[in-house]
C-alpha cells in the first residue's frame, strides 16, 4: 500500500472522530466520575469507537478478509457502545459476548481442534476482554499500552513469522494514535468507554491467538504481561479482602500511582507502556527472561500493595 493511501485512511479516522464527538456531545454520551474513576470531570465517552473504524477500513480494503472475525467486533463493539450509552442488564450482554467469541473461535479454526482447546481460549480470551476493559481507568493507559502490544505483535509478523497482514495492524496502530490524539491529555477530550476498551482487547485476542496458533509459541501470551500482573493480583486482593470483584473499585496499581501518589496520569500510561515493551522485547529475544520480569513484576505488585495501599484505605 502507498503512503498517500495509509495518510488517506488517517485522516478519515481523525474526520470519523471529530464527527462522533458531534453525535456524543448532541446525545449526551458522557461518562460521569463514579467509585472507580481517577478523573473528576464530566468527559465525552465511546471516542475508542474509532478502534472499530480502524479495523471496518482494513476489511473493506482487504476484500473482507476475516469476516467471521469483523462480525464477532461488530457484535461485542454494538453491545459495548449500546451499554456506554445506557447500561445494559448482563442477560443482555453476555450472550453477545459469547457469540462474538464463538465467531472468533470459527475464524482461528478452533473447533478443528480437542474440545479442550476452545476451553483454554475461551477462559484467557474473556479474562484478557475483561482486564482491558478493568484497566481503562486514567488518561492515556488504553492508548499507550495498546500501541505497545501492537507494535510487539508488528515487530514479530515483519522479523519473525508473519501470521497476518501487515496492514491490518498498521490500521489498527493508526486507529490508535488518532484516539491518543484527543485522550493521552493533562484533560482528556474524551474517554475510550467499553466500547472502545472492549473493541480493542477483542483485536489483540485476534491477533494475539493468531499469533501463538501459527507459530505454537505460546509464551507470545507475555505481550499483556504488565496488564495480567496488575489485573489478576488485583482480583486475588480483592478476594482476600472479601469484595464483590465485580463492583466497581480503585484498587489496582495503576490507579494508586494516579490517585493516592498523585504521579501524573501519562506518567502512569507511559511507565505501563515501556515496561510492557522490555518484557516483550525478551518475549522475542529470550523467553525464559521474558517469565522471570514477569514473576519479578507479580513480586513488585505485592510489595508496592503492602508500602503503600493504607493511603487507600486513609481516602
Amino acid at each position: 500500500m502507498s503512503i498517500i493511501y495509509y495518510l488517506s485512511i488517517f485522516f478519515a479516522l481523525y474526520i470519523f472522530q471529530l464527527i462522533y464527538f458531534k453525535v456524543a456531545d448532541t446525545f449526551n454520551i458522557i461518562d460521569k466520575p463514579n467509585q472507580r474513576s481517577s478523573h473528576t470531570k464530566v468527559t465525552l465517552r465511546g471516542g475508542g469507537v474509532v478502534f472499530y473504524a480502524g479495523a471496518l477500513a482494513f476489511y473493506i480494503s482487504s476484500g473482507f478478509e476475516y469476516s467471521f472475525f469483523m462480525l464477532g467486533l461488530t457484535l461485542i463493539a454494538a453491545v459495548s457502545f449500546a451499554d456506554d450509552i445506557r447500561p445494559l442488564s448482563s442477560k443482555l450482554r453476555l450472550p453477545v459476548h459469547f457469540a462474538a467469541m464463538a465467531l472468533l473461535f470459527y475464524e482461528w479454526g478452533l473447533f478443528e481442534q480437542p474440545w479442550y482447546f476452545a476451553l483454554l481460549a475461551f477462559i484467557l480470551s474473556v479474562g484478557i476482554v475483561n482486564a482491558y476493559n478493568f484497566m481503562d481507568g486514567i488518561n492515556g493507559i488504553t492508548g499507550a499500552y495498546s500501541v505497545a502490544v501492537l507494535l510487539s505483535l508488528l515487530y514479530v509478523n515483519i522479523s519473525v513469522q508473519p501470521f497476518v497482514a501487515n496492514e491490518f495492524i498498521y490500521l489498527m496502530l493508526m486507529a490508535v494514535m488518532v484516539f491518543n490524539f484527543f485522550n493521552f491529555r493533562t484533560k482528556a477530550r474524551c474517554f475510550a468507554g467499553d466500547v472502545g476498551s472492549v473493541s480493542i482487547a477483542f483485536l489483540i485476542v485476534f491477533l494475539l491467538g493468531k499469533l501463538i496458533l501459527s507459530t505454537g509459541n505460546f509464551t507470545y501470551i507475555l505481550f499483556l504481561g504488565v496488564y495480567g500482573v496488575d489485573a489478576v493480583l488485583t482480583i486475588v486482593h480483592r478476594i482476600l479482602l472479601k469484595e464483590n470483584i465485580l463492583e466497581a473499585h480503585r484498587k489496582h496499581v495503576y490507579q494508586l500511582m494516579a490517585n493516592e501518589l498523585r504521579m501524573p496520569h501519562l506518567w502512569v500510561s507511559v511507565i505501563y507502556a515501556l515496561t510492557q515493551l522490555f518484557i516483550s522485547y525478551w518475549v522475542v529475544n529470550l523467553p525464559i527472561l521474558a517469565a522471570a520480569l514477569v514473576l519479578f513484576l507479580g513480586v513488585s505488585y505485592i510489595l508496592f500493595k503492602r508500602k503503600y495501599f493504607h493511603l487507600h484505605l486513609s481516602n
